[in-house]
């Protein structure tokens, strides 16, 4: 899996392609700003490229409006936003037309290496990997009244945790119920919103994309 880096930080940088370079991803490009980004998704063509939110010469949002400038131009590149801030308005842009590859990850919860290079490529395959702070804030947004106000507290948890990238066995694990019963509430998701029979992960994503969008 081909990724481009955008990081201000060398020591940052070089760390992230030092960790996914040794989980046998192909690191193509290390950028410091948003133009170096865009110029190298261009060229290089990669599969994710991983960018950090707030970038020179403001150090505000830079990364992020480079980000929605390549899902515009360039749909089959994931995106996997990295940051110590919650970008919220360009998170909801990069995910109003489609969640297929998009990740926001906050660095000071990332722990473990094993888990960043899960979500890597969960996000290159065009899965989901949300920081739950992310989708907290997401949630804490005014709302109209829509098809989510039919699930139950219980799907909701299991919306949310689907939304962070977790499988039906992670859910499992997590809520500490059986793989049946987290088959029902997902099909149970899927129905009330209006979901039809799909291949399974495309319908994920697609519910994902209507609990941020709501």
């Amino acid at each position: 899996m081909r990724v481009v880096i955008a990081e201000d930080s060398v020591l940052l940088r070089e760390g992230l392609a030092r960790v996914l370079t040794d989980g046998d991803f192909e690191v193509v490009a290390q950028t410091a700003n948003a133009d170096e980004l865009t110029k190298a998704v261009r060229r290089f063509k990669p599969d994710v490229a991983i960018v950090d939110v707030r970038m020179p010469p403001t150090q505000t949002d830079e990364g992020a409006r480079a980000a929605v400038e390549i899902r515009a131009e360039s749909p089959e590149v994931a995106v996997l936003l990295l940051s110590q801030v919650i970008e919220a308005t360009h998170a909801l842009t990069l995910v109003s037309e489609s969640a297929e590859g998009f990740g926001y990850l906050l660095k000071d919860r990332v722990l473990e290496i094993d888990d960043f290079l899960d979500a890597v490529r969960r996000v290159g395959r065009g899965g989901t990997a949300i920081d739950p702070q992310v989708i907290s804030q997401l949630l804490g947004r005014k709302r109209e009244e829509g098809p989510l106000d039919e699930l139950t507290p219980r799907e909701r948890e299991v919306l949310e945790l689907m939304a962070q990238g977790l499988s039906n066995r992670g859910i499992c694990e997590k809520l500490f119920v059986s793989p049946k019963t987290v088959e029902t509430h997902v099909n149970s998701i899927f129905g009330k919103l209006g979901l039809l029979p799909a291949q399974d992960e495309h319908r994920r994503v697609l519910a994902v994309l209507a609990y941020l969008r709501a």
